[in-house]
């Protein structure tokens, strides 16, 4: 249930029974007590209904969220009025006429062009008319204003069309057909096809006589204006992932690719519990280096009668250097070594001419009707943002970005302002995300700068203000700034603490955000800008049963690094009776996805592992949460620090960790355990085996044991491919250090996992028992992807967690 507000009965209402009921739910949160295995790994249903992806309606008065359905994964819409506080459940007819998060407006601001369930429709913001433009089972996508501010274009299929508000009439810009076109000869040698000709006049009459009239259906298509026909033949040789119409309707920017790219060698992911009582497999990813993305090229197309143009991206800054070329040596010696033929090897780690590029994303300046493009090389050293003149053809590089470990995959978004005169983006080029601001080739400006992070960009309608979301604060407290777009000091907007994201109203006059800490899930607040303290809160989503419950709240500390100058921010949670006096048992949980950040003061997407931290914390263990190098939040030299050396860095920390919580809170350095899931089940092998004496236990949870086995957009990031950089996976990988366990490992592992397959558990296994190693056991789940959806399966693996550390490590 959604509440606006609380109201508690006086003492007089109270009946005896309530009274009771509080008191056993007050004794229960001092104990702890209520804080079980089985209701921690329930459904998460229990804890409420938080709510999401909030924006604001074109009237700003009224926010628009979802929220979850109980027992099921359907999603409501609710609609906030900001000032009555009233909440209403939308009903079914109600959701095409409340717009939508991201529709377009025209430059008067007082219209908005949208799609609802596949249809456009546009609104008129003055007195919220809404006119339907399409009604078909043909879905719309794309929708904006045309820069003559009276066509409202959309996307169906491989077709553009445009409706002309003032006369209603329906044009189609674009009708893009992968495929030959008919009038074409054929030019390629097919003896069969040329036999067909030579033998059978009656073919050669056929199709004169259907060239004819397609070509006489053309000309007089092109002689009749009313007509307006733009069809494309592109070819039946590429495929176009990227279609981008330009502002003026008359010209289209395509990304293109082959359309037979040879995909690599697919997994097979076997499924033992089936509906059908079958076993039944299906193919899945490749390998890292199986499959390296294809290059893509960038054309212009001219809608009206023009053929497509390649842009000529040899002039992108850097695209002819080879990054790997250091690497290349060594990698065809390591190959040698281990058995390959030289001559093969070095003709496979040859380097390219020019280095192939994928295509993250296009920005049209509707002023100008040029289009901002973000490449990215696909070996990961090298991203541009170049900027095309539809009119001229004319490209040019404004902003090239370098890193010789890897581009960061966040810090990407970028946009025109809405005049024109500027392009801005996120840039890791300082050391940390920030915001800058071009205005041509080399003149670019810094709108922030400092040792933090700025992401979720805004700009307001006015183009006065940039606001954005930053730990500026504290690594781990995100708040809500904005820095005027002319430059200037940056101004904090809210002052809540914990992890904050935000929707601006359309009068820049207030914000809703969704807050939360480390001890309560999302709720949504109003702040009104300009006003300090004004924060209010709008939703009471969380349930009774949770709040009633004694947990934990983690201590958010600074562990001072051996090796590096900055420390190790952790979450520390402690027993409730903690006595400097007594020796305690100690477990180092390990987030996952590597890039990730956990000990933020926020809600933790780790929400089950907080509950299982304080049930251990209240059973006299000291928990530590670490965000070891590697991790999101801190900045480039904290990611890169694993580059080509997965495992080494980040165990590092963890070993300085385990000295520092037995220094200064009394812990047994000889009953540690670990624990962690994904990224955090391999930092546990690799903890267990190149540390064997460190730790008491270890749980491995969907862990990775050789990279060589993971992705390739993930993997070839930090550790290049196999191919050239075969050393970095020898160097990273788990099962080339299996030798060393020596401490009891528990490794759990879902069957149905597509992202780390249950392969690598298997073949990790299997080196084990040839190893001749004895203390570990597995626990597989026969219905569980990579991230476990199924009560049943949450609590089984996290008792057998529980029982290790409760036998080894207590």
């Amino acid at each position: 249930m959604l509440k606006r507000r609380h109201t508690q009965p006086g003492p007089s209402l109270l009946t005896a029974g309530l009274l009771l009921a509080l008191f056993c739910s007050n004794s229960l949160a001092e104990s702890g007590e209520g804080i079980t295995l089985e209701r921690i790994m329930d459904h998460p249903d229990w804890l409420g209904q938080a709510p999401e992806s909030p924006y604001w309606r074109e009237d700003g008065r009224h926010v628009v969220f979802q929220q979850k359905q109980e027992g099921e994964e359907i999603r409501d819409y609710f609609q906030l009025d900001m000032e009555s506080g009233e909440i209403e459940k939308l009903a079914a007819d109600q959701l095409s006429r409340i717009g939508t998060a991201n529709g377009s407006l025209d430059r008067t601001q007082r219209r908005l062009a949208y799609a609802h369930d596949g249809n456009v429709f546009v609104k008129h913001l003055d007195d919220g008319r809404i006119r339907q433009l399409t009604r078909s089972a043909g879905p719309a996508t794309e929708v904006r204003f045309l820069a003559d501010d009276f066509r409202v274009a959309w996307r169906s299929g491989q077709s553009w069309h445009a409706y002309d508000l003032e006369t209603g009439l329906v044009e189609e810009l674009a009708d893009l057909r992968l495929e030959k076109d008919p009038l074409e000869d054929e030019a390629s040698f097919d003896f069969l096809r040329m036999q067909q000709e030579r033998l059978f006049k009656t073919l050669n009459r056929e199709r004169d006589t259907e060239q004819a009239l397609t070509r006489h259906e053309r000309e007089i298509a092109r002689a009749d204006e009313k007509r307006h026909h733009r069809i494309h033949f592109l070819g039946d040789d590429i495929r176009t992932p990227v279609q981008s119409l330009a502002p003026s309707g008359d010209q289209m920017l395509l990304v293109v690719e082959p359309a037979q790219v040879d995909g690599g060698r697919t997994g097979t992911m076997p499924a033992y519990v089936t509906e059908s009582g079958y076993v039944e497999t299906q193919d899945v990813r490749t390998r890292v280096g199986q499959n390296p993305p294809v290059g893509q090229q960038l054309w212009l197309l001219e809608l009206d009668g023009g053929e497509p143009v390649a842009l000529d991206l040899g002039e992108l800054p850097g695209i002819n250097d080879d990054p790997l070329a250091d690497l290349r040596p060594e990698a065809i010696e390591w190959h040698v070594e281990h058995g390959a033929p030289r001559e093969e090897v070095e003709q496979a780690l040859e380097a390219p001419e020019q280095r192939d590029v994928r295509f993250m994303g296009v920005e049209w300046d509707r002023e100008n009707n040029r289009a901002a493009v973000m490449l990215r090389a696909v070996d990961n050293k090298d991203r541009w943002i170049v900027v095309v003149d539809a009119d001229s053809g004319e490209m040019e590089s404004w902003h090239r970005l370098t890193d010789p470990a890897w581009i960061n995959w966040n810090f990407n978004e970028f946009g025109w302002l809405r005049d024109g005169s500027g392009l801005w983006y996120l840039s890791e080029e300082s050391g940390y995300g920030h915001l800058y601001l071009a205005t041509g080739p080399n003149r670019h400006r810094a709108l922030t700068e400092g040792r933090y992070k700025v992401n979720n960009i805004t700009l307001d309608r006015d183009q006065e203000y940039f606001y954005y979301r930053a730990n500026q604060p504290h690594p781990g407290v995100y708040e809500i700034f904005r820095v005027p777009v002319a430059g200037g000091e940056a101004e904090q907007l809210t002052e809540l603490g914990g992890q904050n994201d935000f929707a601006l109203s359309p009068k820049a006059d207030r914000l809703v955000v969704r807050h939360d800490n480390a001890m309560t899930p999302p709720e949504l607040y109003s702040v009104k800008i300009g006003e300090p303290g004004s924060a209010e809160r709008l939703t009471h989503t969380v349930s009774e049963e949770f709040k009633a419950l004694d947990w934990i709240a983690p201590e958010f500390v600074e562990v001072p690094s051996s090796h590096v100058d900055d420390p190790i921010h952790t979450r520390l949670y402690l027993p409730p009776d903690f006595d400097p006096e007594k020796e305690y048992p100690a477990v180092f949980f390990v987030h996952g996805a590597g890039y990730l950040q956990n000990a933020h003061q926020g809600w933790s997407q780790y929400f089950r592992e907080f509950m299982f931290h304080s049930k251990l914390a209240h059973e006299g263990y000291v928990v530590m949460d670490m965000d070891y190098r590697a991790s999101a939040g801190y900045g480039r030299d904290w990611r890169t620090a694993i580059y080509r050396q997965m495992g080494h860095p980040e165990l590092e920390d963890h070993v300085g960790g385990v000295n520092w919580v037995v220094e200064n809170y009394s812990v047994d350095p000889d009953r540690i355990g670990i624990y962690g899931g994904s990224y955090g089940g391999f930092m546990t092998f690799m903890a267990l085996f190149r540390e064997p004496e460190m730790f008491a236990a270890g749980a491995a949870l969907r862990p990775v044991s050789d990279w060589a086995a993971y992705n390739h957009p993930y993997t070839s990031n930090i550790l290049n491919t196999p191919e050239v950089d075969p050393m970095a996976f020898e160097r990273s990988s788990p099962i080339e250090y299996a030798e060393g366990l020596e401490r009891p490992l528990l490794i759990t592992s879902g069957m149905l996992d597509d992202n780390v397959f249950y392969q690598d558990v298997v073949r990790l296994t299997q080196r084990l028992l040839e190893l001749g190693k004895e203390d570990f056991e597995n626990a597989m789940y026969p219905l569980e992807p990579h991230g476990f959806e199924h009560p049943e399966a949450w609590l089984d693996q996290y008792r057998r967690i529980y029982k290790l550390f409760d036998r080894y490590v207590k």
